[in-house]
């Protein structure tokens, strides 16, 4: 993705700044508290120029969405159409998905999207895909158990691989869709991406993973082993 540069992009998101939390390391654990409830919280991560997200919140108000996105000069679109059309239920953080785990706590949110994520198709990048391994670590250790994940990609080889990545990992899949706009889904929440990709008569691929919690303990030789509740 090529990013614009918007100068006053940082003053604008420092100024919104009930919108964009910038201290999340403060509010781990304590989501509930800085949004006034316990209603559910889904977070979107990559959440680009915020359009999913911010229907998300428009559609669904007895649900705290949280969208998180590193680019300033991206997220700063979202937070202009949140500035808009104010919704209380949501906010943006502009931070690093790497660096999930120091914003949330464990069992903390209840549903996770990943959407038309960059597909890195080079092999050695894999670890680099969001539906690798090691954030499927991360996402489990702040999800609820049994709590969801909602993949979209226009990437085949980015859907094959995220396919066998959570069915590794232990998660049950539902819901899988090969040609999501043909699949009769009602409730579908397009992203800027996904509109684009449709118009041009090219394939979404989607499906919902469910996570289930791993459990730890230490063998007498110290080796750590893991199995599924």
């Amino acid at each position: 993705m090529r990013l614009r540069n918007k100068p006053w992009a940082k003053d604008f998101i420092k100024e919104h700044h009930q919108i964009v939390e910038a201290d999340p390391k403060s509010w781990k654990g304590k989501w509930s508290e800085r949004f006034g409830n316990d209603n559910p919280i889904f977070v979107e991560v990559g959440s680009g120029k915020g359009r999913f997200v911010n229907e998300m919140a428009r559609l669904y108000p007895k649900v705290n969405v949280i969208g998180i996105e590193l680019y300033e000069s991206v997220i700063v679109t979202g937070v202009e159409q949140a500035v808009e059309e104010p919704k209380p239920n949501l906010i943006f953080l502009q931070q690093n998905v790497n660096e999930l785990q120091d914003f949330f706590a464990a069992d903390e949110l209840d549903r996770l999207y990943i959407n038309f994520t960059d597909p890195w198709p080079k092999n050695r990048h894999a670890k680099r895909r969001l539906t690798h391994e090691g954030f499927l670590e991360k996402y489990e250790e702040v999800l609820k158990e049994n709590a969801e994940i909602h993949f979209k990609t226009d990437n085949q080889g980015l859907f094959e691989y995220s396919l066998e990545s959570m069915t590794h990992y232990g998660c049950s899949l539902q819901n899988v869709s090969l040609d999501l706009h043909n699949s009769g889904k009602k409730d579908n929440i397009m992203t800027e991406y996904e509109e684009k990709f449709s118009k041009k008569g090219m394939r979404i691929y989607r499906l919902e993973a469910k996570l289930h919690k791993k459990s730890i303990r230490w063998g007498s030789n110290g080796i750590r082993k893991v199995s599924r509740q």
